[in-house]
């Protein structure tokens, strides 16, 4: 009986999506879309269903970035829907990076095709960051407007969204008009390593495109694209000193110890770099004494020491964000020479560890923002602006912006609650988020 009810007002919540539609972009039709625009956003509305339907069946599937069974499971219904669409698929398989894996599909794409024609990548990811034993498991309907999932707007309403625009232009007859190409990755919320390895069939298909377009859901609001993101590295601080009685601290011969040495670093960290426009670093996690060992797999530490005691090791932890490499290895290099200027019988190294590319602002990145606005404007929806960077995290995206000609990020279905129990979608930017996707590639293709 419960599931009756669920599906009656699964139709109910159907129709007034489809109502709200049509009627909101009904002003525009006549004068702003052509007749193949309105074929396509036609079309749209007539798979809604089907759309809504599949974005339930792939919420309910756990796909946590290490149940591995679970993200494969959510790859083969893509892989399937991309099949019935003629599309070629490759599972790529994750050993190598200690992941599930990879699904790659492309269409229109062989040795005899236009090079004339705009080569487009469209990039979703198949987990998320919900395990197996999280309590948030199940697809819900909130109200009529909205509907609560794992996942749903981080990133299987991304993913649906690609499959359903995707479909349009197919049943309109212009997909063939593109040369396409899919990857939904299996690492997004946790990269798997080594990084080279697991962002191979990325980065592959970033050096092929001239286009690339992210479906993630930006900061949630569907007046919003990213054409900038924040690159995320990691970093260790170690620091070193000479172990004594701690009535001896100071002394020339036996020095400041490691946990001031690593307090006079961090320090001078925030002190030099904080007021940099778009650029944050954070130590996460700290440790020191007279034994410091930290796990940075687990992001746990352990150590020993006693108040009477010169510290003789800290560790530290964090990450650093910048909006472009030259503001990266800006701050890398101030870093170091910080670092270096040790107080009395200490020492200290900094480290930094792969992580997502900062995907820079460009002139590219904009135009197709400019033409992403327009088909708003023309479908009777709002004017697009970009993002504020410090709103947008780290992304797939990243590791392509740098190769292809433009890059635009923040596509999804919108929402609010990501990586939370409280992640909500507004499910009637299923359809309208579609449509905006498919008419730019079809625009693109012209």
């Amino acid at each position: 009986m419960i599931k009756v009810i669920e599906m009656k007002y699964l139709k109910t919540l159907l129709i007034c999506i489809t109502f709200t539609a049509f009627t909101f972009i009904e002003p525009s039709f006549a004068t702003q879309l052509s007749s193949k625009e309105q074929d396509i956003v036609q079309k749209i509305d007539q798979n809604n269903q089907q759309a809504l339907k599949l974005l339930k069946t792939v919420v309910n599937i756990n796909s946590g970035t290490m149940n591995f069974n679970g993200v494969k499971k959510v790859a083969n219904i893509f892989i399937e829907e991309f099949q019935a669409l003629g599309f070629q698929t490759q599972w790529i398989d994750g050993d190598t990076f200690n992941r599930a894996g990879h699904l790659l599909a492309s269409y229109g794409i062989n040795e005899h095709s236009d090079d004339k024609k705009n080569k487009i990548l469209l990039i979703g990811h198949l987990d998320t960051v919900f395990t197996k034993e999280s309590a948030f498991q199940k697809f819900s309907i909130v109200d009529q407007q909205h509907v609560a999932g794992p996942g749903i707007t981080d990133m299987k309403g991304g993913d649906v969204i690609i499959i359903s625009a995707l479909k349009a232009l197919k049943i309109a007859g212009v997909l063939d008009n593109l040369q396409i190409k899919v990857i939904m990755t299996g690492d997004e919320e946790k990269r798997g390593t080594p990084y080279k390895v697991a962002t191979k069939e990325l980065i592959s298909a970033g050096k092929w495109a001239d286009i690339a377009l992210g479906f993630e859901d930006g900061d949630g609001d569907p007046n919003t694209a990213v054409i900038a993101r924040r690159g995320a590295t990691g970093w260790q601080l170690k620091v070193n000193g000479r172990a004594a009685h701690s009535s001896q601290i100071f002394r020339k011969n036996y020095g400041d110890g490691a946990i001031f040495e690593a307090a006079r670093i961090l320090n001078s960290f925030r002190t030099t770099l904080a007021r940099q426009t778009n650029l944050t670093f954070n130590p996460g996690l700290i440790i020191g004494g007279t034994i410091a060992e930290l796990n940075s797999a687990l992001a746990t530490a352990k150590g020993a020491g006693k108040s009477n005691v010169i510290a003789q090791s800290t560790l530290v932890s964090g990450d650093i964000r910048a909006l472009s490499p030259k503001q990266l290895i800006n701050a890398k290099n101030v870093m170091q020479d910080i670092v270096a200027k040790n107080l009395e019988q200490t020492s200290a190294s900094l480290e930094f560890y792969d992580g997502y590319p900062p995907m820079a602002p460009n002139a590219g990145n904009q135009q197709l923002l400019n033409l992403y606005s327009q088909v708003s404007i023309d479908l009777g929806f709002d004017k697009v602006v970009a993002v504020d960077p410090q709103k947008a995290g780290a992304a797939d995206i990243s590791f392509v912006a740098n190769d292809v000609t433009m890059a635009l990020d923040g596509l999804g279905l919108m929402g609010v609650g990501g990586h939370t129990i409280k992640e909500v979608a507004d499910i009637t930017t299923l359809s309208s988020q579609t449509k905006r996707a498919a008419l730019l590639m079809y625009r693109l293709s012209q």
